[in-house]
């Protein structure tokens, strides 16, 4: 058995640990083959060294002539070489100069000699005299020659060179030389260094063959040819034998081995080894793919042929990968049939998920339905409609047993489909699947929808048009939930030829029981959201009072994940003022809007007391807290979880606006120059918190500046940051003076909202008027009851001035009654205003804080009647404080003639939206308020009253 390892090594066997006979003849020839390869190694250093000497001695004998010759010549060219032969006595002049001249020449000797060959130099001075031992024929013919002769010094190399004269002429001969054994001196100094690196050589030549010898021993586990062969024999024998295909691909993709099992079961060709892989014709691509990749792999399948492969991978060098990879194959292809099935198993598994991830991500009824269409086609079906109730659309339950159903969606692999468009009502007659599934509840297949006569019947022509499209089967079942059947759907097959069976009929049930829940969850949904925005909206303003103060727009929209507690209003004070509020309830659903509409009706009764901003907010936090208190109590309900709001009260006369907040943004001021601001305004604590007194803030507006007021809605958004909701907001209001308030609410919800809001939105746009100085009287009044009549003669002759003259007479005995009782029971100074706007307003105002009440005077009372007339005389009349005491107002409708009746705040009902006005007394036409408590005016008249005849206050 082959273990399978990154380098194919063999378990060692017993045969093969113990000392046996072919163990120990391996070593032997192991012994013999170093000691052949030392004895060669030996052979070329000593031929080396052999040759490195020859080498040597051959330099050192061509160095030798060379310097003779070198020699010979400079000293036969020499100055005065030619003088000197032709002296009376040459050996005198010649002589001295050839000993002093060989020995920095590095020559043995120098000898001059004439066309005779008698020498008139030499190192021997006896050997003067004497003819030169050597050849002299060439030289004298004019060339130079050496030669190596045994002479007077011994064995001598030399040269001999000629001396002309002018003419050319050999006048004379020069021979200069070396010893041989000089010569050689010198080739024997180098020997010690050539047989040092021969030596060095040999010592490096036999550790390298040592190294590389234990190095195959260590490699080959210390197996000699034999067994090396043998092992060899066994792998080849096991490789092909195996019935397990083995491949071995190397580093650069090359096919290096492939056994006769991987051959059959790759289809392999018998010349495929040394191929590189991608030239296998035969090969899918994904084992191409992991063959060329490297990658480890185990029993990963692969398809080649009609077979299925598991193959396993892994590297042959598992450390550096660098000797390819080694894979096995192995033949599954029983498990084929098999893996279908567990593949069409998988498929359905994965089309579950997927319908599990993907029906019902909105609460919406319609798209609900079209997520189930969507996740059937194509693992399913190739077509799917969707039938509901139309109350299950409106967010009701189907009511009796009718079949009339409407189609919601239609979706399908083509877009050209022959089924009835989305929004088409039908009735199913019974004898159709769609009428069988409603009436049992239970799933219907249809085989074959040509041979289906009970469906045809429904509708001849649509029906025949759906068979020539190709629709051969069809699978309806019943959308049913909590037992209550909303409505069908119906899957349809046309590209795929087989028809539906029980398996596709249990997976259409687990799909539609999905999408039922979901289409249940979304239409209570749908009934929730439509009541709760039923609620809100009938809890918002309806309609905006009319008023002359400003020019107000508004919008409100809903978030689509729900109602919330966003609301405003607009609430017109006494004086032509009006209050602008905005608040904001925390969460969403019925409870917010619940908390909302008990928020807004207790503003609009603080509003009625005329209460400053900072005081209204103040009793709204003390309701806020009881509400939470009462809730928390009874252990039913949640309570406010959090609340804002912002109040402010606009004056068209002094064009102050005072504004207090609990918690909310800041109102953006787009000034009349097209410049936007966002003032800076003390914020107090969201409503509820207690313990913090909340503060005003008095802002003077210029006409024509509006004021924007909103909820977090519009400027906070999950993608950006509160300050970049704010920049957007200054960038869509900028340099827009001219655009009236309705067009500014259209560009600020265009350039801040998504396509679908998160939250609800309350935006609140009013662009201030003034109440100019032709439409205000004002003076003071002394502190003396004679000042009174002075009173009425200037009212009358302002009166005169506004064409008010049929009002006289009341406006008279009003400010005759509010004079007298302010210079009567009140403290100076008294100050009176007069205001024409919808109405005639007086106001007189005085130092005191008390406020007289309407009362009943009995029939013996002198006075308490003052009080009863204003309210007869006055449409409604009032008290609000200030800081310097109180005013008290009434206010009278205009005559027919002084103003336009279709904007009469005296027919108007939506000037006093609670019926009651802002103060304790009504118009003629109401009934008399029943008085709890005696006002000021308890004591009796005196007699000097200065108008006797109104009842004397």
């Amino acid at each position: 058995m082959v273990e399978h390892t990154d380098r194919f090594r063999t378990v060692p066997t017993q045969s093969q640990t113990a000392e046996n006979p072919l163990r120990k003849k391996s070593r032997s020839v192991a012994g013999q083959v170093f000691v052949l390869q030392v004895a060669v190694v030996l052979l070329l250093v000593l031929g080396a060294i052999l040759a490195l000497v020859l080498e040597s001695r051959h330099a050192s004998e061509t160095e030798a002539r060379n310097r003779s010759v070198a020699v010979a010549e400079t000293f036969a060219h020499s100055p005065g070489i030619i003088a000197a032969l032709e002296s009376p006595n040459p050996t005198a002049i010649l002589q001295p100069l050839t000993e002093a001249a060989r020995g920095p020449a590095g020559v043995d000797f120098i000898v001059v000699m004439n066309t005779h060959g008698i020498r008139y130099t030499h190192p021997l001075p006896d050997r003067i005299g004497k003819p030169f031992v050597g050849t002299i024929g060439p030289s004298l013919a004019g060339h130079v020659y050496t030669e190596s002769v045994y002479g007077p010094l011994g064995h001598e190399v030399q040269a001999i060179v000629p001396v002309k004269a002018s003419d050319g002429s050999v006048v004379g001969l020069v021979s200069a030389g070396l010893k041989v054994k000089n010569v050689t001196t010198a080739g024997d100094r180098q020997l010690p260094v050539i047989l040092g690196a021969g030596a060095v050589a040999l010592a490096v030549a036999t550790t390298g063959s040592a190294l590389i010898a234990r190095r195959l021993k260590r490699q080959t586990r210390g197996l000699g040819p034999a067994e090396m062969t043998q092992m060899y024999e066994h792998h080849d024998a096991v490789l092909h034998a195996v019935r397990e295909g083995v491949v071995i691909v190397g580093q650069d993709g090359r096919l290096l081995l492939a056994n006769d099992e991987a051959r059959e079961l790759l289809g392999l060709p018998a010349d495929a080894e040394g191929l590189h892989v991608s030239e296998l014709r035969n090969l899918d691509p994904d084992t191409v793919e992991l063959f060329l990749s490297g990658r480890e792999a185990t029993d990963e399948m692969h398809r080649c042929g009609g077979r299925l492969l598991a193959v396993s991978q892994r590297r042959t060098d598992r450390h550096r990968g660098a000797m390819g990879t080694v894979a096995t194959i192995r033949d599954s292809t029983e498990l084929l049939a098999l893996t279908g099935k567990a593949e069409v198993a998988g498929n359905r598994l994965a089309l579950l998920y997927e319908a599990g991830v993907g029906i019902g991500t909105t609460l919406d009824v319609v798209r609900t339905a079209e997520e189930l269409a969507r996740a059937a086609v194509p693992g399913l079906a190739d077509f799917v409609t969707v039938d509901l109730a139309d109350p299950v659309m409106q967010g009701d339950e189907p009511t009796g047993t009718g079949r009339e159903l409407r189609r919601v969606t239609v979706h399908g692999i083509r877009e050209d489909h022959p089924f009835y468009p989305p929004g088409k009502l039908t009735a199913f007659v019974p004898s159709t699947p769609q009428a069988r599934g409603l009436d049992s509840g239970r799933s219907q297949v249809v085989p074959d929808l040509s041979v289906a006569r009970g469906w045809q019947v429904q509708d001849p022509e649509w029906t025949r048009r759906v068979v020539e499209y190709g629709v051969h089967s069809l699978i309806t079942t019943p959308l049913t939930a909590r037992g209550i059947v909303l409505g069908i759907a119906n899957f349809w097959r046309s590209q795929k030829p087989e028809p539906f069976d029980e398996e596709d009929r249990s997976l259409a049930e687990e799909l539609v029981a999905r999408a039922a829940v979901s289409i249940d969850n979304a239409r209570r949904y749908t009934r929730e959201h439509a009541m709760a925005v039923t609620l809100q909206r009938s809890l918002l303003p309806r309609a905006l009072p009319d008023q002359s103060a400003l020019d107000v727009a508004h919008r409100y929209l809903p978030a689509q994940s729900g109602v919330s507690g966003d609301w405003f209003d607009v609430i017109p004070l006494p004086s032509s003022r009006v209050a602008l509020v905005v608040g904001d309830v925390v969460g969403h659903g019925l409870h917010a809007a619940a908390t909302m509409g008990r928020l807004r009706t207790a503003v609009h009764n603080f509003s009625a007391l005329d209460l400053p901003p900072d005081e209204l907010l103040g009793h709204l936090d003390e309701l806020v807290d009881r509400i939470d208190q009462e809730e928390a109590d009874s252990g039913i309900g949640t309570g406010v979880t959090g609340a804002t709001c912002l109040y402010a009260i606009y004056d068209p006369v002094s064009q102050l606006c005072t504004i207090a907040r609990a918690g909310h943004p800041a109102p953006a001021l787009l000034r009349p120059d097209g410049s936007v601001d966002f003032p800076e305004l003390p914020i107090g604590p969201p409503l509820g918190v207690g313990g913090l007194p909340f503060e005003t803030a008095q802002i003077h507006l210029a006409e024509g500046t509006q004021i924007v007021l909103y909820t977090d809605g519009l400027i906070e958004e999950r993608t950006r940051d509160f300050d970049v909701g704010m920049e957007l907001l200054r960038q869509a209001l900028v340099s827009r003076q001219d655009r009236q308030p309705e067009e500014n609410c259209r560009a600020v919800l265009d350039a801040l909202l998504p396509a679908r809001p998160q939250d609800d939105v309350a935006l609140l746009i009013a662009r201030t008027q003034v109440l100019g100085a032709e439409h205000v009287a004002e003076r003071e009044v002394p502190f003396d009851p004679a000042a009174v009549a002075e009173i009425r003669a200037w009212t009358a002759a302002k009166l005169d001035e506004w064409d008010l003259s049929d009002l006289e007479f009341g406006t008279e005995l009003i400010l005759s009654e509010l004079v007298t009782n302010a210079i009567r029971y009140a403290s100076p100074p008294v100050h009176l205003r007069l205001l024409r706007d919808r109405g005639l307003i007086c106001e007189v105002s005085d130092g005191s804080s008390t406020s007289p009440h309407l009362r009943y005077a009995a029939s013996m009372d002198e006075g308490g009647r003052g009080l009863f007339l204003v309210a007869q005389l006055t449409k409604r009349w009032g008290t609000r404080y200030s800081p310097q005491g109180k005013i008290i107002w009434a206010e009278q409708p205009l005559p027919a003639l002084a103003t336009d009746p279709a904007t009469d705040p005296a027919t108007d009902p939506a000037t006093d939206p609670d019926g009651s006005g802002s103060g304790s007394g009504k118009g003629p036409s109401g009934p008399l308020p029943v008085a709890s408590h005696r006002s000021e005016d308890t004591a009796p008249a005196p007699a000097s009253a200065a108008v006797p005849w109104i009842g004397g206050g």
